[in-house]
């Protein structure tokens, strides 16, 4: 089979197509034939300086393709299966940039009919927008329709992965969406996404905006740079309310007042979906699925996320796109399937 493979950390170069046997599933796992995988920023950080346990990697953590065969354990019937994964390559060697994967089987999540393409896109970015949406000490632990019907939900930086799904979770749960956003361009893909309202914060005050629309405050904020907006976050927050900080563009550092945050019991929540709780990784898995069952998640510049699609040859040109920003998906085909 041919993969996406690096056997050193460093830039973009060092990924190369290569020859590998097939793997064959061990026992608890499934044999995948991959058709898109998604490439997320980790993908290139984790390139750049992420340890090599087995002196290789093939990258990506998020992908969709078909079960092919299963290991020992593991139920037959699943062969077959159109599935998505998720964390594939998290402290294991085998991502999803590749003709064939192999993975846990808790990491093949049947997709049903959608498209591969959309299977490819949740992943992170989905479980991290769900993490955000329910880490909150008054938001629910579990999404569905009408679970965040009287939730007023921001997401800085509307018209990124995390954010375009923040806010398509958001909106089947029900809730008013703020988004923020830099452009007029981004501010049509945040709309398209379903956000109730869009702020572009390079010509109007986030905060006096908000606080029109919410004179109490919000419940939670999905945060993508918090040392950039954290002055705001605190005067825009109801009692109760959380900051979710899923990512540090802007800034590795935040300084936050304390009487201003003691006095409404706020919670400022940091998600590294990796390390989250197992249970709440698991609930994520389970209404993400639920949502794409609904028809609840669409993928493509009409929802607010487009697709940049690379062929396996342009695994370089693919990564380097996702480190350069992309808005949107970067995604990689790896077979016909």
């Amino acid at each position: 089979m041919k993969a996406i493979v690096y056997e050193g950390n460093g830039d973009v170069s060092v990924l190369q197509v290569a020859e590998r046997p097939i793997p064959e599933p061990g026992p608890g796992e499934v044999l995948v034939r991959m058709a898109v995988a998604g490439v997320n920023p980790t993908d290139w950080k984790a390139r750049r300086q992420w340890p090599l346990p087995a002196g290789w990697q093939i990258p990506g953590q998020d992908g969709a393709g078909v079960i092919e065969a299963v290991g020992q354990g593991v139920d037959q019937i699943l062969i077959g299966d159109r599935v998505w994964l998720w964390e594939a390559a998290w402290q294991r060697p085998w991502g999803t940039a590749t003709e064939y994967t192999v993975v846990p089987v808790r990491h093949a999540v049947r997709l049903g009919s959608a498209s591969f393409d959309l299977g490819a896109c949740l992943g992170i970015p989905f479980l991290t927008a769900h993490r955000c949406l329910t880490a909150g000490e008054f938001m629910p632990d579990k999404l569905h329709a009408g679970a965040l019907s009287d939730h007023v939900v921001l997401v800085q930086g509307g018209a990124g992965a995390v954010g375009n799904a923040a806010i398509q979770l958001a909106r089947w749960a029900d809730a008013c969406v703020i988004t923020t956003v830099s452009t007029p361009e981004k501010a049509q893909l945040a709309a398209a996404a379903g956000a109730d309202f869009v702020i572009n914060y390079r010509e109007q005050d986030v905060v006096e905006e908000v606080r029109k629309i919410a004179p109490d405050g919000v419940h939670t904020i999905v945060e993508v740079a918090a040392a950039v907006n954290a002055a705001a976050d605190v005067q825009i927050l109801r009692t109760g309310g959380a900051v979710c900080v899923y990512a540090d563009d802007g800034g590795s550092e935040v300084t936050l007042p304390i009487r201003p945050l003691m006095v409404p019991n706020a919670r400022w929540q940091f998600v590294l979906i990796y390390t989250a709780p197992k249970a709440a990784k698991a609930q994520a898995v389970t209404d993400v699925t639920a949502a794409v069952a609904q028809g609840a998640i669409r993928v493509g510049e009409e929802a607010g996320l487009p697709l940049h699609h690379y062929p396996m040859s342009a695994a370089q040109a693919a990564h380097k796109a996702v480190e350069d920003g992309a808005v949107g998906k970067v995604l990689i085909a790896t077979a016909e399937v």
